[in-house]
């Protein structure tokens, strides 16, 4: 089915006339019809506009256009804008809020020839890690629908592994692409802080954000990442760096590369089995010709408590403008200031508001220079720890997590224990890096994947997808897909 195929078996048998868009973009309806009553990574589609796009495409196909994602379909995490569609961020706050403009990334994906359709959910404004904070319900795991897919991101990791789209988007603010990739055993990757244009991405924290794909392989990241690169003079914080064909660094060649591998991430609470799949990942990528460097990154332990100060303090000013006034559900009350309260009150999540808090607190008076101002320096002796570590080293591979997908429910009661899912990642959002996972291997019983991280210099993409490639091409975990015999069909969730 065109819905199984990657985004480069699908572009070749697209441009040799075996299949056509709108059969490739049927196979993913259908399919969405069939198991997302039990997955949940879709919060609402339009079937008929995916329809249209994939005729266009076949029109343009037809007259012999070459674009590198041309029929492709591609969904979005719902926190991107796409014009004509909801932007909701899953939550109730936004109600019916229609976005009037596409984000850049999704201006990118159009012009690529890629059909861009439906909304996937997420945790609430990006703020969690299991996809359980939405006001759309949980997503489930396709290896496992008793648990959890990742977070925040995890509509987007899950609808790739369920075959319910080509590829995806999703956005990453302390792990959210690679952590929910890891734990449904797809490649997700983080691109550079200011690789990728931020316009049209409803802020959690700022400084940190960073939009990026969910694919079936690391040629398809490649080409994803290709797509969305490039500097945009409406954002600011994007770099106007080249960017280069990223495809041509996929060599399958690690030989005389250095991969460092930091002691302070093979830590007490890492699951055996993960330590495992891990070591030897680390063992092939010996075996290929790469050294391995044990290297320090001295000021990880600090990671956990810098990111969710300054990403909540962030969160704190971003969110401020959800307020019932200009756009949002309105709560109506006898002054402004009740209006505020209740609007925000009845609109956001309990995470969400938990976040609001701790942010609002650390700006406070009193409080900034104790907590903000420190966690500032602190990020920087993070990022430092990186800089040096790249000095000697070619790229850092980690863990992604310290565990296999959890249950639904058996962290949702204890936020720090959440908070810790994402130990392994949040670092390569202070330090502003590139970072990607892949799969490694899988826990026995119940058989569920385990992600290998990769973390690369500032705007070393080139040579992280090298490394990344290497490993994949002498290793069949990508091949491996998750049990679709096993889901009952499900209603199918349409647009009004």
């Amino acid at each position: 089915m065109p819905n199984q195929l990657t985004i480069s078996e699908l572009s070749a048998k697209l441009a040799n006339r075996e299949v056509s868009a709108r059969e490739a973009t049927q196979a993913c309806l259908d399919q969405i019809a069939r198991v997302d009553g039990q997955i949940k990574a879709f919060i609402s589609h339009d079937a008929a506009d995916a329809l249209a796009q994939a005729d266009a495409a076949d029109k343009a196909l037809a007259a012999g256009e070459k674009k590198p994602l041309l029929g492709v379909p591609v969904a979005v995490k719902d926190v991107l804008a796409v014009k004509g569609q909801p932007l909701n961020c899953a939550s109730k706050i936004l109600g019916n809020f229609v976005s009037p403009y596409d984000a850049t990334v999704v201006e990118k994906l159009k012009a690529a020839g890629a059909i861009v359709f439906g909304r996937l959910n997420m945790d609430e404004f990006a703020m969690g890690s299991s996809t359980e904070n939405s006001a759309f319900g949980t997503t489930r795991n396709p290896w496992d629908t008793s648990r959890i897919p990742g977070g925040s991101s995890g509509g987007s990791a899950a609808a790739v592994a369920a075959q319910e789209c080509v590829a995806s988007l999703g956005s990453d603010t302390g792990g959210s692409i690679r952590q929910p990739a890891a734990l449904c055993g797809c490649v997700g990757l983080k691109p550079t802080y200011g690789r990728v244009s931020r316009y049209g991405l409803v802020a959690f924290a700022s400084s940190l954000d960073q939009i990026g794909p969910f694919t079936k392989n690391v040629r398809d990241a490649a080409t994803m990442l290709g797509v969305l690169s490039g500097v945009d003079p409406r954002d600011s914080t994007s770099v106007p760096q080249p960017v280069p064909d990223y495809t041509k660094a996929l060599t399958g060649d690690v030989r005389g590369l250095k991969i460092g591998l930091p002691k302070e991430y093979m830590i007490g609470g890492l699951d055996a089995e993960v330590k495992a799949a891990v070591d030897v990942a680390v063992k092939k990528y010996a075996e290929l010709g790469a050294e391995i460097v044990e290297i320090s990154l001295p000021h990880t332990d600090y990671a956990v408590a810098t990111y969710y100060i300054i990403a909540t303090a962030e969160a704190s000013a971003n969110l401020a403008r959800f307020d019932g006034i200009r756009y949002c559900q309105r709560v109506d009350g006898a002054d402004p200031i009740e209006l505020y309260c209740k609007t925000r009150g009845a609109g956001f999540g309990p995470e969400v508001k938990r976040r609001i808090i701790l942010g609002t607190y650390v700006l406070s008076s009193g409080y900034y220079d104790a907590y903000y101002l420190r966690a500032q320096k602190v990020r920087t002796l993070i990022r430092n720890d990186f800089l040096k570590a790249f000095e000697t080293v070619d790229a850092i591979v980690t863990p992604t997590t310290p565990t296999a997908a959890f249950k639904a429910g058996e962290k949702s009661g204890d936020p720090l224990q959440m908070y810790l899912s994402d130990i392994f990642t949040i670092s390569c959002n202070l330090g502003g890096i590139c970072g990607m996972s892949l799969p490694c291997g899988f826990t026995a019983n119940p058989k569920l994947p385990i992600g290998l991280q990769l973390l690369g210099k500032p705007f070393g993409e080139a040579m992280l997808l090298r490394v990344a490639h290497a490993y994949e091409q002498a290793t069949s975990w990508h091949q491996e897909t998750a049990p679709l015999r096993r889901w009952s069909s499900g209603r199918e969730r349409k647009l009004d």
